[in-house]
């Protein structure tokens, strides 16, 4: 293994699954259909307000919005050595990987590899990307406060879901809390204990092979949150400001939504979507799909007068906030994959030359 550059270019593939792909998609249709046709009924459209559906146009705006912010927080991240095309190519490949992976693989990695295609060192892009999901885990931790006070006013977490939705959603909210702390601590604080904890793991037998090159990369990784952690205030605030934004447009959308085809409770549609948006994250499926469109049908679905129409809101919630932003992650994700083909051809070709110059200089 010649270096970590090279190793992350040896099989582009592997942050793109397509099995994972069809499985999202599958699921996600099926739960769409499934609820579509247990909700129902004849005639219902006529009950559309046309005055109400401009909502939905609104919408797609905000849902643009959010993946502006993203690219944004990652592009300032990066002391916009990034360019907006580029910023908005790795958003939309993390994006894309995030939404067809389960939630314990996430799209990471498929930033980090973006990261490195756009230029930066493996350690530098790990850091990026770990300092975004810094941000991303604070502002869970300052949601959790604003669910746990709320409750006590608001039926935050629907009655039907019951003594196990209520422990569950309890248990996340710990849990949230927690792993925030632990990377707070680690890149913030102490990016040292990260070295710690990654050397004592490549120490093991089935890891041992890869301990040097990781090492080096662990070093990039901290002496690059050692730089983030003398910038001013002013870069954490502006940061955790697009990462802010880009949670609030996620959160909206459900609501517009619901507010697009029926009258609502606006307060308690934003504080149950903020809710089920915390749960997406421990959803086992890729990109949460099934699972999603049932929380929605769930923490939504009893604010709606009229139940049939659960399954076009979820139907029209789903295309706005992932077909749509599926589709131009596919093409980021592919034009990544494509140039490290590209680049390994050249490559190969090169040493080829090389070697029949050398032959024919021995000879």
């Amino acid at each position: 293994m010649a270096n970590s550059d090279e190793q992350i270019q040896e099989n582009p593939n592997q942050y793109f699954s397509k099995k994972y792909l069809f499985l999202s998609i599958a699921l996600s249709i099926a739960t769409m259909g499934f609820l579509i046709y247990y909700t129902y009924t004849p005639g219902v459209l006529k009950h559309l307000k046309p005055k109400r559906l401009p909502g939905l146009g609104i919408a797609v705006i905000v849902s643009f919005l959010r993946l502006w912010f993203v690219a944004a927080k990652i592009r300032y991240l990066s002391e916009k050595k990034l360019g907006w095309l580029a910023s908005f190519r790795v958003m939309l490949s993390w994006d894309f990987t995030s939404s067809i992976t389960p939630s314990t693989i996430g799209g990471a990695p498929m930033a980090t590899y973006a990261l490195t295609k756009e230029g930066f060192k493996l350690g530098q892009s790990t850091a990026i990307i770990l300092y975004s999901v810094l941000l991303d885990q604070l502002w869970f931790a300052l949601a959790v406060p604003i669910l746990v006070v709320t409750g006590l006013f608001f039926e935050v977490v629907p009655n039907n879901t019951g003594m196990v939705g209520h422990a569950s959603m309890l248990l996340l909210y710990i849990g949230l809390l927690s792993y925030a702390g632990l990377m707070a601590y680690g890149v913030l604080i102490n990016p040292d204990a990260i070295k710690k904890v990654v050397n004592k793991i490549f120490k093991l037998p089935l890891l041992r092979r890869w301990k040097d090159t990781v090492e080096g990369e662990v070093d990039n990784l901290v002496e690059y949150s050692h730089e983030l952690r003398k910038k001013p205030k002013s870069f954490l605030l502006k940061t955790f400001f697009f990462s802010t934004m880009s949670w609030l447009a996620r959160i909206a959308l459900p609501t517009i939504v619901v507010l697009s085809l029926l009258p609502a409770d606006v307060i308690l549609s934003v504080l149950r979507s903020l809710a089920m948006n915390l749960a997406f994250l421990i959803m086992p499926t890729p990109g949460g799909s099934g699972g999603v469109e049932g929380l929605f049908a769930i923490f939504q679905g009893p604010l709606m007068d009229r139940k049939a129409f659960i399954g076009l809101a979820v139907f029209a919630w789903r295309v706005i906030s992932y077909y749509i932003t599926i589709g131009f992650g596919m093409m980021a994700t592919t034009w990544y994959i494509n140039r490290s083909v590209l680049e390994n051809r050249s490559s190969n070709a090169d040493e080829a030359i090389e070697h029949d110059i050398t032959s024919s200089k021995s000879v």
